[in-house]
């Protein structure tokens, strides 16, 4: 598939991109490798390889998927450098 200056106009335009007219042959070729490239790859015959989500094959290990009320807020203020109430102080941003 080859690619021309007007080609390139329009890819230019729906991406919202200024390209300068001594540009466009440059961005032409490179465009049209890319394409060229893809025509390799759909040339590969692929009947009967099966999809592939990870080269390995494993499942990862899931958790039990129970609700709780969490019940960690003395663990979590423990960490702060400073609390009121049981909550968060911060400085005042807004006067």
């Amino acid at each position: 598939m080859t690619i021309d200056n007007a080609t390139v106009t329009k890819i230019a335009n729906l991406a919202r991109i200024r390209v300068e007219e001594g540009e466009k042959a440059k961005y032409a070729a490179q465009i049209g490798g890319i394409m060229q490239w893809i025509e390799q790859l759909n040339a590969v015959n692929t009947d009967g390889v099966e999809p592939l989500a990870s080269v390995m094959d494993i499942t990862l290990p899931l958790r039990r998927d129970v609700v709780t009320d969490g019940d960690k807020q003395p663990e979590i203020l423990a960490n702060a450098p400073e609390a009121t109430s049981g909550f968060f102080a911060v400085p005042k941003i807004v006067e």
